[in-house]
């Protein structure tokens, strides 16, 4: 089973916060989505006959397309890709592109399955964000996409600056009372290449606290985990069932297929990375070239990989697959080296399996760090 990315990349507006790769000039969009199409034919055999069980469009702001413009992606993929019969089939979008007359359309389509990006139920957040939507176009949308979509996650941030911890709690309240069964919540972050650098540089905005970030963090465990839901992955909390398929195949290592600038894709010895470029990206598929790079995983790659995408996940690090995947060298020195962690109380060890414990969930990625293996030559 493999899956398939759609990366769009326009959005009606830059997020302070954002570094993704987008454009805010539509101008090249029917040249993009022709790209895209194309993109998806010289590349059918990639797969080397893998079934498709998820379909997923991200960005950007995939939800800036017409509802005709995606379904038309989604023939050229089941007209040439083996496609399950019930696959996962997300797209991102924003709650100011999700009309009534939208969300109709999108639930007669083959979409199966909502990603809303909310951030904040407060306006105050969202206009220091720069967000295209405001606080009540979120509480709509959602209100109208759940009569008809059961499957629906919704993105939230922490750690905002003059975010207090009881506004954060009605944040979450919103989502409980609405009945969202998925929420992937992060922690804002600084990214050099940013507005909201600049703006904290300038002093316009405060510069988040990890403390504070911390905080959030643990009261959203607290909450959601009373509310039924299981902390599935670090940023990712679901009720039983609706765990996200497409997400949960990057942690678990299986194959994907990257479509459109800047996407990544992944065969299980070979990642390679399109262009991030719109117009070199076009210009390369226009003449039947893949603008990408091409990078073949060592074995240490590979076991760094799997460290850092296991301890982010309830399923954890297994040690025998350690053993016989990566040979008893490794091995040793990940019971050597997870030691401290597990008598710090950061880690754990269950029936052979390592995983973050609720005390060192916050510190997961630097966890994960200090296990890697390092080629030193």
């Amino acid at each position: 089973m493999a899956g398939i990315y759609i990366h769009i990349p326009f959005c009606k507006q830059a997020c302070h916060y954002c570094d993704f790769h987008f454009s805010t000039s539509l101008k090249k969009k029917e040249e993009m989505l022709t790209a895209l199409h194309r993109e998806l034919l010289l590349r059918k055999e990639e797969l080397k006959g893998e079934t498709i069980e998820t379909i997923y469009f991200g960005g950007g702001t995939p939800s800036i397309l017409a509802v005709e413009e995606i379904n038309a992606l989604l023939a050229t993929v089941y007209q040439n890709y083996t496609v399950v019969d019930q696959p996962e089939i997300t797209l991102e979008a924003n709650p100011d592109d999700l009309t009534t007359s939208t969300i109709h359309r999108l639930a007669q389509s083959k979409v199966n399955r909502l990603s809303i990006g909310i951030q904040s139920f407060g306006e105050e957040d969202l206009k220091m964000m720069n967000r295209a939507h405001n606080a009540q176009e979120a509480i709509s949308c959602l209100k109208e996409a759940v009569q008809y979509f059961d499957n629906i996650s919704i993105d939230l941030i922490y750690g905002i600056p003059n975010l207090s911890n009881e506004r954060w709690l009605e944040n979450i309240q919103r989502i409980l009372d609405l009945g969202i069964p998925h929420i992937s919540c992060y922690a804002l972050t600084v990214e050099e290449r940013t507005a909201l650098n600049k703006l904290i540089q300038k002093g316009v905005v405060p510069s988040p606290k990890e403390e504070v970030a911390h905080a959030h963090f643990m009261l959203l465990i607290e909450k959601l985990r009373a509310n039924g839901y299981v902390h599935y992955e670090l940023s990712n909390f679901a009720k039983p069932g609706y765990y996200s398929k497409n997400n949960s195949a990057y942690w678990l290592g299986k194959k994907y297929l990257g479509i459109g600038p800047s996407a990544h894709s992944f065969d299980g010895t070979y990642r390679s990375w399109n262009i991030a470029n719109n117009p070199l990206y076009i210009k390369s598929i226009e003449g039947g070239e893949l603008p990408s790079e091409v990078e073949k995983l060592s074995l240490s790659d590979r076991y760094n990989e799997y460290i850092m995408t296991g301890l982010r996940t309830i399923w954890g690090v297994d040690l025998v697959r350690i053993a016989q995947e990566f040979g008893s060298i490794y091995h040793a020195y990940l019971v050597r080296e997870s030691a401290s962690f597990i008598a710090d109380g950061l880690m754990q060890e269950v029936e052979g399996v390592l995983t973050i414990t609720d005390k060192g969930k916050f510190l997961s990625d630097g966890i994960a760090s200090d296990l890697f293996w390092l080629d030193l030559k």
